[in-house]
């Protein structure tokens, strides 16, 4: 048990919530492994599944000034939880109301996968790139998402969030966009909520062809990526040109560029196929860490910091995590690189 959560302090809690929660709408002691892609993570303290954003709106405030621990979640598709679990409430943003137009509105539970199929079907192009990651909207700004040169930052006019122990209303630059990065990532503990959100999209594309070029998307990353669980990209690409140029089997396009794919580097140091318990570096793509069967998230970060130990052994760089790391880790020790 942490610090925060003494028996006296667990009790308040419950009264806390209690009171500040509907009856019946959350639970106790929920496996984080049913809510995240990985199917990994321990037991949340308090579980609250909420469908209705102004009753989330009216609840952040109160949660905040009773000082309960919360974290905010959509799909768990970019989240390592760790096998203590989570000592506080875990909110899943189930709230999906959309207004599909030029300015398109979503609620940050939509599925970001269906975001873009509505917007398609209405002729707004920009989301093409949306499709088949399984995020909700709120994870993909919390991350700024993309693919295939897009991503959801450039789109963003308006965001509605609870900061500073109120709701209000702030423009594109009060996220702090760069490359999967917000500054929703830099809280700890996360405190800040982004509720919806205003995307501005193209109008007057042909429904059929937007569907096709998402399509293609589709095709290619069903081809490049593993089928077991994951939580998609788990490091950044590096963006270092000296490295790229130093690199001769890096497409020269890249080089150019002076980007360097996570997956490449993984590859080119021997990770690929490598295992930690039930977690591996995906034989399809050396990104990918993967669920083979029965792992733990300690067997993920155990992983992860071999692979990031071997990079930065045989290139000098320490890959940084794209995925999120949650919950009680004090116990985790950091794993040396193998030497071969």
């Amino acid at each position: 048990m942490s610090p925060e959560s003494s028996p006296s302090s667990a009790n308040l809690w419950k009264h806390l919530i209690a009171a500040i929660l509907p009856p019946g709408s959350y639970r106790e002691k929920e496996p984080m492994g049913r809510h995240t892609t990985l199917r990994v993570g321990g037991p949340a303290r308090y579980f609250w599944p909420v469908g209705d954003a102004d009753l989330l709106a009216a609840a952040l405030p109160r949660l905040a000034e009773a000082a309960i621990p919360y974290l905010l979640i959509g799909h768990g598709s970019n989240l390592l939880m760790s096998d203590a679990g989570f000592d506080g409430l875990v909110i899943q943003n189930r709230c999906k109301t959309v207004r599909v137009g030029t300015v398109t509105h979503a609620d940050c539970g939509v599925s970001f996968g269906s975001l873009f199929l509505q917007t398609a079907r209405a002729g707004l192009s920009g989301l093409e790139w949306a499709i088949g990651i399984p995020g909700t909207v709120g994870g993909a700004l919390v991350s700024n998402a993309g693919a295939y040169r897009g991503n959801i930052g450039p789109l963003v006019r308006r965001v509605r969030a609870f900061y500073n122990g109120a709701v209000s209303d702030y423009g594109p630059e009060w996220m702090g966009f760069s490359y999967r990065d917000s500054r929703l990532r830099h809280e700890n503990p996360p405190r800040t909520v982004v509720l919806d959100v205003d995307l501005e999209l193209t109008p007057g594309g042909d429904p059929e062809e937007i569907l096709a070029r998402a399509k293609r998307y589709q095709a290619e990353r069903r081809a490049k990526q593993p089928l077991e669980p994951s939580a998609g990209s788990f490091f950044k690409n590096v963006n270092d040109r000296e490295l790229a140029l130093s690199l001769p089997d890096l497409p020269a396009a890249l080089r150019e560029a002076g980007v360097v794919p996570a997956g490449f580097l993984n590859m080119q140091a021997g990770c690929k196929g490598w295992r930690e318990g039930g977690a591996g570096v995906a034989e399809k793509h050396a990104n990918f860490l993967v669920n083979l069967g029965g792992a733990t998230a300690s067997d993920f970060r155990r992983l992860a910091d071999r692979v990031q130990a071997r990079v930065q052994e045989r290139f000098g760089v320490l890959l940084e995590e794209e995925v999120l790391m949650v919950g009680d880790w004090s116990a985790h020790v950091s794993t040396p690189p193998v030497r071969d």
